[in-house]
């Protein structure tokens, strides 16, 4: 058996059989780390997309100026067909492309735009177990590689503000409703 397939095999089994669901109300406050959650007063922009479909192998869609609908696929690597895209691609796409935005701006504002502009941002996103053993199901690491710019400091005020860098270092508020 491929070690990914053991990996995922007993995440399947706990969702399908609502282990995750009863973990999650058996825990008990101690036990949940507390931080403060970084809240909007206002917001600028707002996005919209659905998912439909079996979960990780469905369709995503996207509204607004330019809309998107892709195939989505769990990746080769995890036990899935690798034939469509996935959340951890899209994350990545997003947070690359936001912190490269943020470099941008950090740059210009400290007078120094030149240093960014031909700059890349490479996002890496990596699905797997958390290594605290109470959490069940899995979690993410990310790594931002900054490449053409070679200034510390406009590097970390890039991270201070990207809304993807501050949403998982601060949270984000997250509601869920049923409609």
């Amino acid at each position: 058996m491929h070690p990914t397939q053991a990996a995922f095999r007993p995440l399947t089994h706990r969702v399908l059989t609502g282990a995750g669901i009863r973990y999650a109300r058996n825990l008990k406050p101690a036990n949940v780390s507390k931080r403060s959650i970084l809240t909007l007063k206002d917001h600028v922009y707002f996005s919209k997309a659905t998912a439909e479909g079996p979960g990780r192998n469905g369709v995503v869609k996207s509204f607004g100026d330019a809309p998107l609908e892709l195939k989505m696929s769990m990746p080769k690597a995890t036990g899935g067909k690798g034939d469509g895209q996935n959340p951890e691609q899209l994350f990545a796409m997003g947070y690359a492309s936001c912190f490269l935005g943020a470099l941008q701006l950090a740059a210009a504002r400290a007078n120094k735009k030149e240093i960014a502009e031909k700059a890349k941002v490479t996002a890496n996103v990596f699905l797997g177990h958390p290594s605290e053993p109470d959490i069940d199901g899995f979690g993410l690491r990310v790594e931002i590689n900054v490449e053409g710019c070679h200034d510390d400091a406009i590097i970390a005020a890039a991270h201070e503000f990207c809304p993807y860098s501050r949403a998982l270092k601060h949270g984000a508020e997250v509601t869920v409703h049923k409609v």
